[in-house]
């Protein structure tokens, strides 16, 4: 990130792409309510500045679950539901925050 001027910054798009994709897995690794609950607003907001930076971010992540334990997991509420079912729900609804976000964000 450059230095922060008149409320802005320059970042580099191809740094801001790792740090997207980051966010993103970091974002699909984790079932825990309370991690999600703090994380959407932030992760929405970035899905948005990286569109507008022609970033379209590393969605396949959101395939199915990783084999092995997840970190701070959490028994799913919706419960019969496959891992794989609710990580495009969870995506599809990261999705839709961001596009409602970015229409609210000024250019």
């Amino acid at each position: 990130m450059g230095p922060m001027e008149n409320d802005e910054c320059q970042i580099d798009p191809a740094v801001f792409e790792v740090f997207v994709n980051a966010l993103l897995a970091q974002h699909r690794g984790t079932s825990h309510a309370v991690v999600l609950a703090l994380s959407e607003g932030v992760t929405a907001t970035v899905l948005v500045l990286a569109e507008r930076a022609g970033i379209s971010g590393d969605w396949a992540q959101f395939g199915p679950a990783p084999d092995g334990v997840l970190e701070g997991a959490q028994v799913s509420a919706a419960a019969g539901m496959s891992a794989q079912a609710e990580g495009r729900i969870r995506a599809e609804g990261l999705r839709e925050k961001a596009r409602e976000l970015g229409k609210q964000m000024p250019r």
